[in-house]
């Protein structure tokens, strides 16, 4: 064991030095006793002191075997999510629901055990059967988002960090909790969700957002002369190809609306941050502005006209 051991850590990853150890934490002590086992069934043994020892042996085993399926479990799974964001935060929450996975595992171990000792553990059984429903429904909604944690966890649908809209709740993901996430609002307060709300909601997640794709309009007025029209459409090209991270898609005339003639932009933003976003759009404003007064082009303000005409009598 001394020469693995000075394998192991002579390697990287934990791996091997999880293999090493519960080599001598569970499966060396299991050699031991088979060997011990081995040598005492040549034995003469009285049926009295043979039944004494397959009672140790059993209640040896298991627990060993227990410990060992236990250990492994953890190990799995604190591996899974030490490669995840915000990896030793979900490390710790972790940590109280593998203590009862644990004592599940060590119920079921008691169980198994009486049962080979020849108890009848059908009324046991049963009786958990029972107990268990009962808890299942006086704690429906405590399960419910543990069991929503899990498909957090592992589904990740969102992580600490992001910037998400739920229902009419916009804000930034701060912790995720066992039975709670707790979103920051833009207003500053927190918001605090239950885990199964949130899993059976549909949720825009915004720091997943790879580009962001803006359309806007543009009106001018109907006084605007056809020449000057017909380029408008390649000043708003100009003007948003100048602008950094963004990329240029389209621009033109869509629609005469009752105000007057109406562009259409669509551009697209290289990043889903809202600041970049904004800068850009402020800037892109601010160029058209500009080159609208170079132009002598002029906005249209939302306007009716009324015309009226006097009518001739004889």
């Amino acid at each position: 064991m001394s020469v693995l051991k000075k394998w192991a850590d002579g390697t990287e990853g934990r791996f091997d030095d999880f293999i090493v150890e519960e080599t001598r934490r569970s499966i060396v002590p299991l050699l031991y006793y088979g060997a011990f086992y081995a040598a005492v069934n040549y034995l003469e043994i009285s049926p009295r002191a043979g039944k004494v020892l397959h009672v140790v042996s059993l209640l040896y085993l298991t627990f060993f075997a227990v410990r060992l399926l236990i250990t492994v479990l953890r190990f799995i799974l604190m591996q899974y999510l030490s490669r995840q964001e915000n990896g030793a935060e979900k490390q710790q929450q972790i940590r109280g629901v593998m203590v009862i996975v644990s004592v599940i595992i060590w119920a079921l171990g008691l169980v198994f055990l009486m049962d080979n000792w020849g108890f009848d553990v059908t009324a046991i059984i049963t009786g958990l059967g029972i107990g268990g429903i009962a808890i299942a429904l006086a704690t429906q909604q405590i399960l419910g988002d543990l069991f929503s944690y899990f498909v957090i966890l592992f589904d990740r649908p969102f992580e600490v960090g992001d910037f998400v809209i739920v229902q009419d709740k916009i804000g930034t993901i701060e912790h995720i909790g066992i039975k709670t996430t707790r979103v920051r609002s833009l207003f500053g307060e927190e918001v605090i969700c239950s885990n199964t709300d949130l899993t059976n909601s549909r949720i825009h997640n915004y720091k997943k957002m790879e580009r962001r794709r803006i359309a806007f309009k543009v009106t001018v007025t109907y006084q605007t002369p056809a020449s000057t029209s017909a380029r408008i459409a390649g000043m708003l090209k100009q003007i948003i190809e100048k602008e950094p991270n963004v990329t240029f898609d389209r621009a033109h005339l869509f629609n005469f609306s009752q105000s007057g003639l109406e562009f259409e932009c669509v551009y697209y933003v290289s990043t889903g941050d809202y600041n970049i976003y904004m800068d850009a759009q402020q800037s892109i404003n601010i160029g058209i502005i500009r080159k609208f007064e170079e132009e002598g082009v002029e906005f249209a303000i939302p306007a009716q006209n009324v015309f009226l005409q006097e009518r001739q009598t004889a």
